[in-house]
């Protein structure tokens, strides 16, 4: 079940030391003191929005003036000093605080809670100097150079001397300073892809610690293959040039763990100096991100963030928000914090600069606490004048004067600061999820069987289709160990499985469950070694059929006589399983001479619940049908259903035990419809809504109905 399984967590705990060498402590310093009430984290009294912040990007000194536009503004939030390790420790050991101090007391003095990260994802030029070695080195000798960030091998002791003190001191010198509400461990990070020369020593020792023995390995590899095989741990050669998938897939675990390793080292120094009042934080790049295992990461931190990024104007639809925060919530079961997101256009040249329309920057907003974000930040809080990032623009323009983005980040930040305490800490609870497989997602790309689909697409083609019928998502994960709170469960190609993970769908069928479940499932087993029973394998007496062909295809085809009334649509591509029918009935067939005699979408029957399962890759509109299909079976279309096409909606419950219901208009028109849930009040108007009554939005608007 990939890097989540327990003999491998097992080692993590027992072993981590073997790989990194101890690191040094170091004396403390003076603290700061200051009185204001406590930030209590687990209960959190409204939703927290701000920028990013960074005075030392400035082209001259204006902390004083940028502070006093966020207080006017309503900004109630900062993260600060996580890309500063230059200045604060400008010379190898020698520490400097006194330049951020006066801006931690200015932010404190108006009010403006701060997070503060740590600054070990961009090392200064004179650790670059000192020691090259500790840059990453990727397979096939490619080594990264400075100059960019995230460019060191984590797991390097001389790195992570260097981390240790820096943090050691930043945390000393403000761990009990009350303007300081979090801590963020290093940005957006991972391995980099690092094969340096201590990694690669470190894979062997994992590959001991988890399968024991020589021979285990050449079993579950298939060594004898290619006369490949190991007779001594000794004998292991570099990854460098490896083809085996299962090879392969065992090394981007081990290199998922690295990340989840060194962030856990991290929150462990952190957990020495902070408070109860302070919470331990790190921001996942635009997650679902395979390189990064996020739920393991998430183990050891007290909230989970993340920075998503998205289409803006006539691409701004709420769905890239919606699913990076239906992932965050499902990491840790509980709300979560958006760290970066856009303020206006962004890029890393001018190719794409489109910022939002009127009225998009507070829609998503929204989008995002509908979802259960507590905080959300902007990347940045000005436009930068030099760098890669010039047209990554800020809440300020380059000119650094209030405009349009900062007006609506005004209107905004007033009305959370009227109605935060009431939508904060959103509890959702849903009846459908997707599972979530990274060892799936590499098993496919280490054995394609397209150029243009992928675990991905189909993953957020699935996503879409539900998000589009307004239904409302979780995410679960291989280990996840009750499933029978939910009525749906969608599962994207499930190429790499455990046996036991298929026994767990299987009982989740038969217990009353309704699987939706994608080709090329049930394939492999948790090594990527393709199984030797009948495909499906453990899934087929839920399925209710077997196959033995697939067949990839030239171009697309049709379903016979347009089952799910697609139209234009009704096709199908890529690949085919040539199911053959055990229990199961066909709801589809290839309209092709050869391949009319296999069904392409089937649905079987098993104890209390349903498996349908696509054999082929459909057409978005198909997928579309399917799925609202199997809400039909399972109850779950209503109203939310009728709603017009642009406009989504969102269920929770406050932390009062009040409903909240979350009307989203993703156009540049009016719409109007009839709301359908008890009488209660629109939180953004004041304005009273019955059953039944016509709720009006204008263009990029919402509606937040609580419930009497």
């Amino acid at each position: 079940m990939g890097i989540g399984c327990a003999s491998w967590k097992r080692w993590m705990a027992s072993n981590r030391t073997g790989l990194i060498l101890a690191l040094t402590l170091l004396t403390a310093i003076p603290v700061l003191s200051q009185s204001r009430e406590a930030f209590h984290p687990d209960r959190m009294d409204t939703i927290l929005y701000g920028v990013a912040y960074y005075p030392e990007y400035m082209p001259y000194e204006r902390a004083d003036q940028d502070i006093a536009l966020m207080q006017k503004a309503g900004i109630s939030v900062v993260r600060i000093g996580e890309s500063s390790w230059g200045l604060w420790e400008p010379a190898d050991g020698k520490f400097e605080f006194a330049w951020m101090d006066r801006v931690v007391e200015k932010l404190h003095a108006a009010g403006i809670r701060i997070i503060l990260g740590t600054p070990t994802y961009s090392i200064p030029a004179w650790m670059y100097k000192k020691h090259p070695e500790i840059l990453v080195t990727r397979l096939g000798g490619q080594s990264l150079y400075y100059g960019i960030r995230q460019n060191t091998d984590l797991a390097n002791p001389t790195y992570r001397f260097y981390c240790e003190r820096v943090i050691r001191r930043i945390l000393d010198h403000y761990k009990n300073n009350p303007a300081i509400i979090g801590f963020q461990i290093d940005n957006e990070t991972s391995s980099a892809y690092a094969a340096n020369h201590d990694v690669q020593v470190g894979f062997q020792e994992y590959l001991k610690s988890k399968l024991k023995t020589v021979d285990e390995l050449n079993r579950i590899w298939g060594l004898n293959y290619w006369g490949q095989r190991l007779n001594d741990w000794t004998e292991l050669p570099p990854r460098d040039g490896i083809i085996n998938p299962g090879w392969k897939l065992e090394w981007e675990r081990y290199s998922q763990w690295l990340t989840t390793d060194f962030l856990a080292w991290q929150a462990r120094i952190v957990n020495e100096y902070k408070g109860p009042s302070q919470f331990v934080m790190h921001d996942f790049a635009g997650p679902p991100n395979p390189v990064v295992n996020e739920e393991d990461v998430g183990r050891s931190l007290d909230i989970v963030a993340a920075n998503p990024y998205h289409g803006t104007q006539d691409q701004f639809d709420g769905e890239t928000s919606s699913m990076v925060g239906d992932y965050m919530r499902s990491l840790k079961n509980t709300n979560y914090l958006i760290t970066e997101t856009n303020a206006e256009a962004i890029g890393w040249d001018s190719k794409e600069q489109f910022p939002p329309y009127d009225g998009q920057l507070r829609l998503d907003v929204y989008t995002h606490a509908s979802s259960g974000a507590n905080m959300i930040e902007y990347w940045h809080w000005h436009s930068i004048h030099y760098g890669q990032e010039t047209y990554w623009k800020g809440v300020l323009g380059h000119d650094l004067t209030p405009g349009r983005t900062y007006d609506e980040v005004n209107r905004t930040a007033h009305e959370l600061q009227r109605i935060g305490p009431q939508i904060v800490d959103i509890q959702r609870k849903n009846q459908v999820a997707i599972l979530y497989s990274n060892d799936s997602y590499y098993g496919i790309e280490f054995m394609k069987f397209s150029d243009r689909v992928n675990y991905r697409t189909v993953l957020r083609q699935m996503y879409h289709a539900l998000y589009r019928a307004n239904v409302g998502v979780d995410f679960v994960f291989p280990d996840t160990e009750d499933l029978s709170k939910y009525k749906i469960i969608v599962v994207p190609p499930l190429y790499v499985a455990s046996d036991a993970l298929l026994k767990h769908l299987a009982d989740y069928v038969r217990g009353g469950g309704n699987l939706v479940v994608a080709f090329k499932s049930g394939f492999c087993d948790e090594f990527s070694t393709v199984r030797w029973e009948m495909a499906p394998g453990l899934l087929r007496e839920a399925a209710g059929f077997h196959y033995q062909e697939f067949s990839s295809l030239r171009q697309p085809l049709e379903l016979k006589d347009d089952p799910f009334h697609a139209g234009g649509e009704n096709k199908v591509s890529e690949w085919a399983e040539m199911i053959l029918l055990d229990t199961a009935k066909a709801l589809a067939y290839y309209d092709q001479p050869f391949f009319e005699k296999y069904p392409a979408i089937t649905r079987n029957s098993l104890g209390k619940g349903t498996l349908t399962y696509e054999g082929t890759v459909l057409s978005d509109v198909l997928q579309d049908r399917v799925m609202a299909s199997v809400l039909q079976l399972a109850g779950l279309t209503g109203s939310d259903q009728a709603l017009p096409a642009n406009v989504r909606v969102k269920h929770g419950m406050n932390r009062r035990g009040k409903s909240l219901h979350y009307f989203l208009n993703y156009s540049s028109d009016s719409q109007a419809f009839a709301y359908s849930y008890g009488a209660g009040t629109d939180l953004l108007t004041q304005s009273p809504v019955a059953q039944g009554q016509s709720i009006k939005l204008k263009p990029w608007d919402a509606a937040i109905v609580e419930e009497k």
